[in-house]
């Protein structure tokens, strides 16, 4: 009997760690005018290693997503992806200095039904962001998620960020927010009143943020119905 209980365990984390998979953005921070920017999509568990292949099925599940670029006027662009082994590619040519957001939007995934795993029925909205700085001019990332959830870079000091978590325009707070690096190394914070959450960077490594919201409003997507939506927003320091 422990020896099943223990297999199926096991197996309810599988489920579950590939449900709760994330996409993300990568592109170099520091960007130039006139000079041509890549931008990476991926899709998986950073803190795990695991990065999912652009023709396996769980990426061909999301593949339907936006991505643009924003910059500090708050001009859209949107960029076209190309598939590779496990990330999609992108690029976009910085016209002027400033910051600029990479804002990958998707809202188009089919309901999953987790029933057997006592988490519902539920359609999946994932969000994601890069910074990228062009100039000296420091300003706020783009908040443009009016659907869903977002976190807004307002940072002031060197090696400290400084981040605000808004659903559906307005401030989030009292949310559980992770911050992963790799090798398993996960901080847990908690948003103020305002949605605001800080947080120091002790090493030169990649950071990924992850916060999640689940919006209890049922509805129907595709001829199915869902109980909820659950929003995820990736942002990427790097």
């Amino acid at each position: 009997m422990k020896k099943q209980f223990i297999i199926f365990s096991i197996m309810l984390l599988a489920s579950i760690q590939s449900f709760a998979h994330y996409m993300w953005v990568e592109t170099n921070t520091i960007g130039t005018v006139g000079k041509p920017q890549q931008v990476k999509v991926f899709f998986g568990e950073y803190t795990y290693g695991e990065i999912e292949e652009t023709n396996g099925d769980a990426f061909k599940s999301v593949q339907q997503f936006t991505l643009w670029a924003i910059d500090a006027d708050g001009t859209k662009t949107e960029l076209k992806t190309t598939a590779k082994d496990n990330y999609y590619l992108a690029e976009f040519t910085p016209k002027n200095n400033g910051t600029y957001t990479i804002v990958l939007d998707n809202n188009n995934i089919d309901v999953i039904d987790y029933t057997k795993y006592n988490f519902g029925i539920f359609k999946t909205h994932y969000h994601a962001i890069a910074k990228v700085q062009v100039g000296k001019k420091d300003n706020h990332t783009a908040a443009v998620n009016p659907n869903g959830i977002t976190v807004k870079d307002v940072s002031e000091k060197e090696n400290t960020v400084k981040l605000q978590v808004m659903f559906k325009n307005k401030a989030l707070a009292k949310n559980e927010v992770k911050v992963y690096v790799a090798d398993l190394w996960t901080k847990t914070l908690t948003t103020d009143e305002n949605g605001f959450v800080s947080f120091d960077l002790p090493w030169d490594n990649k950071y990924i943020v992850e916060t999640t919201y689940k919006e209890e409003t049922p509805g129907n997507y595709n001829n199915k119905e869902y109980e909820f939506i659950w929003h995820c927003v990736a942002y990427t320091i790097l």
